[in-house]
């Protein structure tokens, strides 16, 4: 991938927790590179500060220290409503999909698209197509108490794209999944990156996962990167 550019750079980032006892570091001096279009792992046990690491990537923790560069912008250094916009070009999807209950699938999707500047029924054909996208075209009117787990993370997936993300950070995206179902969401991912040209980063305590769906990938432990390099490599 020489010549491709830098989507994502963390220049030594420290994110520092205070609690009564002690300053627990959860994440130490981390300094990482994602190319654009690269599906990138993040893997370790619990605790080593992975999840607080993707959540540095769009500033939801704002680090003590260093600089977050997003696509040649250093978000770090924006004010709230610059950091809004380029937020809105970054989607997130979570383990547990924090999907709105009283909402339908639609309407879920259409929460993301509440500051967009597309009209009703452009708005309307951006969602159809999303459902497409993810398989789910025959679930608009459903709710989520209706659908399978994967079918909820497949919504979580539509609602994360419903602004053209440029990033899609997934947070251990498939572990509340069973392995069948985790195959197809992966599949699913795989197909979003190529169709989209997204870089994706992908959080998880499993190998497997990292296996079957990333580039590259870093280890991290206690706060740091202990070895970054390919699949075959690691």
């Amino acid at each position: 991938m020489k010549g491709v550019k830098t989507m994502i750079t963390l220049e030594r980032i420290s994110k520092l927790f205070k609690t009564e006892a002690a300053t627990v570091a959860a994440v130490d001096d981390v300094s990482l590179h994602i190319k654009a279009g690269e599906i990138f792992g993040i893997i370790g046990f619990s605790g080593a500060g992975k999840s607080t690491l993707v959540r540095c990537i769009n500033l939801l923790e704002r680090p003590q220290k260093g600089r977050v560069i997003i696509d040649g912008t250093d978000i770090t250094a924006l004010d709230a409503a610059g950091l809004r916009k380029v937020r809105q070009r970054i989607g997130m999807i979570f383990q547990h999909f924090n999907l709105m209950p009283s909402r339908t699938v639609f309407d879920n999707i259409a929460l993301a698209l509440r500051h967009s500047e597309l009209g009703k029924e452009a708005k309307t054909k951006k969602i159809e197509e999303l459902l497409a996208l993810v398989g789910l075209s025959d679930k608009s009117n459903a709710y989520p108490a209706q659908l399978s787990g994967g079918q909820k993370q497949r919504v979580a997936i539509a609602r994360a794209l419903a602004n053209d993300p440029k990033v899609l950070l997934c947070d251990e995206a498939t572990s509340a999944l069973d392995p069948q179902t985790t195959h197809s969401i992966l599949k699913l991912l795989k197909e979003v990156n190529q169709k989209l040209r997204l870089t994706i980063v992908v959080i998880t305590h499993q190998m497997s996962v990292i296996k079957e769906i990333c580039d590259r990938v870093a280890v991290m432990k206690t706060g740091r990167i202990v070895e970054e390099g390919t699949i075959t490599e690691i």
